[in-house]
């Protein structure tokens, strides 16, 4: 049988090279976003190019409602989950003490919560069964001084550090993907200031999304699917926090 993963926020960027990848792999899909019209666009092209089943799941992951919807499609056993990949994300154009924290509740629910309450289901589920996997999508942005956003990513790589080592006995893989700056729609929809960053600092999702598949093949519970953004890392958990503070605040 054909091996299925959902994805979240898989209209566009990351989740949407997620998408493609994996149904160019045989994979059937279910895709969660909250713009359902975009959503079954994707669902018709990769159905027609690809001949896999893709179920469209409209859900505002934020909101109760949504989120439970995602929740029942991972915990479903008619039709099992493989693979379930974090995706859907935003962040906000100003510096937290700036911003409203309604905004950065909604902040918190998509970037900590949502991923969460999808781990413990898809583990739940796939312990049960033996096998499984989660990609987590945080960024290089966890190891480094940069807010919120960056509090929340490294939420994300060290629940899924401990998650690998933990159920690995149980068959279940999970990796947290750090990318660092990637061309997608992600900082125009936050209206981010990106002037100030360096043409070589791009990565393309495509690309990157393979990487961080290999690595994910090899059981690696981190992919920093990208060199530079390797040697930066490194930087970054070495040098003084102030330095890193200064560069941290490109992208804004």
């Amino acid at each position: 049988m054909a091996r299925r993963a959902l994805v979240t926020g898989a209209t566009a960027g990351i989740g949407n090279s997620f998408a493609r990848e994996l149904a160019g792999r045989g994979w059937n899909l279910a895709l969660v976003a909250r713009d359902v019209e975009r959503l079954e666009s994707v669902a018709t092209e990769l159905r027609a190019r690809h001949g896999v089943e893709v179920d469209v799941i409209g859900a505002d992951l934020t909101t109760e409602d949504g989120l439970a919807r995602a929740v029942n499609r991972v915990t479903d056993t008619t039709r099992p989950i493989d693979l379930v990949v974090n995706n859907a994300g935003s962040s906000l154009a100003g510096w937290f003490g700036t911003t409203d924290i309604a905004d950065e509740d909604r902040q918190l629910d998509l970037l900590v919560r949502a991923p969460m309450h999808l781990m413990d289901a898809a583990i739940k589920a796939m312990t049960g069964r033996g096998h499984g996997g989660i990609i987590n999508v945080a960024s290089v942005a966890a190891f480094m001084p940069r807010g919120v956003y960056s509090a929340h990513k490294a939420w994300l790589v060290n629940i899924s550090r401990w998650a690998n080592w933990q159920y690995a006995d149980a068959g279940v893989t999970v990796t947290a993907m750090c990318p660092g700056f990637v061309r997608t729609e992600f900082h125009q929809r936050a209206d981010m200031d990106i002037s100030g960053v360096p043409r070589w600092m791009w990565l393309k999702a495509d690309p990157t999304v393979r990487a961080t598949l290999k690595d994910f093949e090899r059981g690696k519970a981190v992919s920093i699917p990208s060199l530079r953004y390797k040697l930066l890392t490194l930087i970054a958990t070495y040098a003084p926090t102030p330095v890193v503070a200064r560069l941290a605040k490109r992208g804004r």
